[in-house]
């Protein structure tokens, strides 16, 4: 394998990097130094993956954003234990409405993967707890604790107005 190659691979199993090198917002020199790349020829030098990786962010189409029309509701009181609908379920575990003290956050519209993937990620950037998540066809919910509710309502808005386009 190339340390072309090996650099690619290594940047597609940090999402985050391959997010970086999208937006042209990366260090190539500090990022090559973060990785462990192994060529044929040994080790590579850090200004080798540090080329490799300008190459790779070179071939790269820009970061592109979509917003996606989707309505967000709030349901508060809602918890695992409950009976009737669950408003989602995993495997053995299930949400229910007026069962619990945290918030569900339901989208309703035009949702995917990627609009729960980027929902997920700007609740992480703002600190904010999920203790259960899923998309199914044109529904994507994500349960928070209690009080983060009005402030995740504003970060869920926030990331269906800026969902990233596919490569």
């Amino acid at each position: 394998m190339s340390i072309a190659e090996a650099t690619r691979e290594a940047v597609r199993e940090r999402p985050f990097l391959l997010d970086a090198l999208r937006a042209g917002v990366v260090n190539f020199r500090a990022a090559a130094t973060t990785l462990d790349i192994e060529a044929p020829n040994g080790d590579p030098s850090d200004d080798a993956v540090a080329a490799a990786l300008r190459r790779f962010a070179d071939d790269l189409p820009a970061r592109t954003t979509t917003d996606r029309d989707a309505r967000v509701t709030v349901e508060r009181g809602v918890g695992f234990d409950g009976d009737g609908d669950a408003l989602l379920a995993v495997g053995e575990s299930e949400v229910y409405a007026d069962s619990g003290s945290q918030t569900a956050l339901l989208a309703v519209g035009d949702v995917d993967g990627r609009a729960l993937a980027t929902v997920l990620a700007r609740l992480d950037a703002s600190d904010i707890d999920v203790t259960a998540a899923g998309v199914a066809g044109d529904h994507l919910l994500v349960v928070v604790g209690g009080r983060t509710g009005g402030q995740a309502l504003r970060v869920v808005e926030a990331a269906l107005d800026a969902v990233p386009d596919s490569a």
